[in-house]
């Protein structure tokens, strides 16, 4: 799908900050360029990022964000709530992974409440031919949708009974009719009957008309299979790993996941900040005009290590991977609208993700303050990265 034009407006440069807690990066600012102050510990933000953990983060926001529209929800009192423990394998035994939230008290109140009454309702499934079924190996730049499938079939958040859910999944994924040559008209169509099949079947959609519905898009298939669905789109929560204003993504009702390529090629870390001699990396291919300038400008600089051109596919991506090592920024410019991964990477391999676009919405976004462990910048900047 092409690129929609659309009028600039005034966003401020967010930079990734510094001081108080050892385990957070930070920049200090040097002439002529930041440098990467990061302790030899792996930062917390990595243990938000596997699909695991992904659903329920993904049901906290949904039930703060859903249940303050109705105002329906108590939070427990401050005093009583237990600090939330063991997100993730970094999370130590009472450790509190407060530097990364905009609010560490709300997400734990909210993280509480979720954990003592909220319930998902998952609609039975279609044509097994047709819609989602877990594979055996979940692979791929596709993983992160399966991983969802699977971990919310498997969460303790699941409820046989309709009448105790306080959400309903729409169990739908276009990945598999994609596999079988089926169009996007078709695509739509059956999406569109499958719906319409449990609104009439069932009571729920129309008690707040989708509302308290969500499905979940993960590649570009799924995407443009569903915007044709205004019933779909416009009503209920979408979960999409390409939320960029291009696809239609409404920030206030519809939830960001992480893009993930699962398994990771190689460990989480990396060398610590004194072992990182690259100053930048990014290498792929220019399929967009950012990529392009981005190629233009720093393709020939000492300090920054940029390439734009077509990978190996069978040594190219291990290489890549490597270099993440020893990088202390990773660029993450626009991409693909299925393969949002180089961010979960940069954090995964232990360097800041600079992302180039404003348009887009990055993961958990209303819970994490992504200005705390990333480099958020304009397209238009490209040109004055080493300035910035």
């Amino acid at each position: 799908m092409g690129r929609k034009k659309r009028t600039s407006k005034p966003v401020d440069t967010q930079l990734a900050a510094a001081s108080g807690s050892s385990d957070r990066v930070h920049i200090e600012r040097q002439p002529g360029l930041q440098k990467l102050v990061r302790p030899q510990s792996q930062s917390p933000v990595i243990s938000l990022l596997p699909m695991t953990v992904a659903v329920p983060i993904f049901l906290t926001l949904v039930f703060a964000t859903y249940f303050s529209r109705k105002s329906l929800i108590d939070l427990p009192d401050p005093n009583a709530v237990t600090l939330v423990h063991g997100i993730g394998d970094a999370a130590a035994e009472g450790e509190v992974l407060t530097d990364v939230y905009h609010l560490p008290e709300v997400f734990r109140l909210n993280y509480a409440a979720m954990e003592e009454s909220f319930k998902v309702y998952i609609y039975p499934d279609g044509d097994p031919n047709t819609f989602y079924q877990t594979p055996r190996k979940l692979t791929g730049k596709y993983a992160s949708e399966g991983y969802f499938f699977q971990n919310i079939r498997e969460s303790r958040f699941r409820t046989l009974d309709p009448e105790q859910a306080h959400l309903f999944f729409i169990p739908i994924s276009c990945h598999k009719m994609r596999g079988k040559g089926t169009t996007f008209e078709n695509m739509t169509s059956i999406v569109q009957e499958y719906v319409e099949g449990l609104i009439a079947k069932y009571p729920y959609w129309n008690r707040t008309l989708g509302a308290d519905h969500f499905f979940v898009t993960c590649h570009d298939v799924g995407v443009e299979a569903t915007e044709g669905l205004p019933l779909l789109v416009k009503n209920s929560i979408r979960a999409v790993c390409s939320p960029s204003y291009d696809v239609g993504f409404i920030p206030h009702k519809d939830v960001a996941l992480p893009q993930v390529l699962h398994p990771f090629t190689l460990p989480a870390g990396g060398h610590d900040a004194e072992n990182r001699t690259i100053l930048a990396f990014w290498a792929g291919h220019g399929n967009a005009e950012i990529r392009d300038i981005l190629a233009r400008e720093w393709e020939n600089d000492a300090e920054l290590e940029i390439s734009n051109n077509r990978i190996n596919r069978a040594s190219g991506h291990l290489e890549n991977e490597k270099r993440f090592y020893g990088t202390k920024f990773c660029i993450c410019p626009p991409d693909s609208q299925v393969n949002r991964a180089r961010i979960a990477d940069s954090i995964h391999y232990g360097c800041v993700p600079v992302v180039l676009s404003v348009y887009y919405d990055l993961p958990f976004n209303d819970i994490l303050d992504w200005r705390k462990f990333a480099v958020v910048l304009r397209e238009e900047d490209v040109s004055d990265l080493k300035s910035i």
